[in-house]
């Protein structure tokens, strides 16, 4: 089969790759059908991601066709399904808690074992939802926007709760679209007006431009002075992540959609005088996964005005590599591997 694989960093071909093979019990084999390019694919292929053994088939925001099942599995071929990529072990105390997106011992396709950027990939049934009515196209973009659905709901925030997502890239776009789903009222923050432009005309969301003046003096306008019930920090970046506790009004929260690889450093005494929650926010779970489905479904998240570039598998190496740099106009790439 066909497979793109990230040999090194700034090394990716198009490899001829050997046929996952029958699946195990409890396994499905899928034909890969489109596949949406991430952050993470784009730091794979940079060499900016921590955790990485070169060299790697990328690839997790993932839908396709079931064309064989193991032992066990009650997917009828022919079923078009959703891929939830983080693999869980079942036995760790995350598992046993019922939180497999923050399992010890998680596996997540395209970054600890190889991903979807290929022809056919095997992946254990439980991972498998069905689609039920969304095109293959939709439903690869479902993954990326469970991330912003579960930080929305980590959050746990009450209607009407005046909220600010920080970072319009396609993680901070779906956290706010479905914090406005959940009934906050959501102001966007970012450097780049080109994206907030995006997210004002396309998306209809308030926008505070941090290029234009200080972000703690938006942010005191914006809000008499009170700060934000709800942020969500989706940068990515370690300097905002540790500004964003300044925005948190007293009694409110914080969110960690994004991570970092640095430690990240807070005043104490403020923490405690705002009598701030900090929340992690990891990944996804099914429950996150069905309601994306449901809100594409029901037309509440503008899929067609997300997903910006679009690909083939052959064309991949070319196309991925040149917009890791060339950034303007992109919200959302997706690889059509397969009909």
């Amino acid at each position: 089969m066909k497979a793109v694989v990230c040999r090194s960093p700034g090394d990716l071909v198009l490899e001829d790759r050997a046929e996952p093979g029958a699946p195990p019990a409890g396994w499905a084999l899928v034909a890969v059908s489109h596949v949406g390019i991430c952050g993470t694919d784009y730091h794979i292929f940079e060499g900016k991601h921590p955790f990485l053994a070169y060299p790697r088939i990328m690839g997790h925001e993932v839908s396709g066709t079931v064309v064989e099942t193991g032992e066990g599995v009650g997917l009828a071929i022919g079923e078009a399904v959703i891929i939830n990529p983080y693999l869980a072990c079942g036995k760790c105390i995350a598992c046993r808690q019922g939180k497999p997106n923050c399992c010890v011992r998680i596996e997540v396709l395209g970054v600890h074992r190889d991903g979807a950027m290929a022809e056919q990939i095997l992946v254990p049934a439980q991972n498998l939802y069905p689609a039920n009515g969304l095109s293959l196209a939709d439903a690869a973009a479902v993954e990326f926007l469970a991330i912003g659905a579960h930080a929305v709901r980590r959050a746990r925030a009450e209607p009407g709760a005046r909220t600010l997502v920080i970072g319009a890239g396609p993680i901070g776009l779906g956290t706010a679209l479905f914090a406005r789903i959940a009934g906050l009222d959501v102001s966007l923050l970012d450097m780049s007006t080109e994206r907030l432009d995006f997210a004002k005309g396309e998306l209809g969301f308030a926008t505070l431009d941090g290029s234009q003046k200080a972000v703690a003096e938006l942010v005191r306008e914006a809000t008499g002075g009170e700060g934000f019930d709800l942020v969500f920090d989706a940068t990515g970046n370690t300097a905002s992540v540790q500004s964003a506790f300044a925005h948190v009004a007293h009694g409110g929260t914080l969110v960690l959609v994004s991570v970092v690889k640095d430690d990240i450093v807070f005043s104490d005494p403020e923490f405690h005088k705002r009598e701030m929650t900090l929340v992690g926010s990891r990944n996804a779970l099914k429950a996150d996964f069905d309601h994306v489905a449901a809100s594409i479904r029901n037309g509440a998240v503008p899929l067609a005005k997300l997903v910006t570039h679009r690909t083939t598998l052959a064309d991949t190496p070319r196309d991925l590599a040149r917009w890791a740099h060339e950034k303007s106009g992109l919200i959302k790439a997706v690889i059509e591997v397969g009909s």
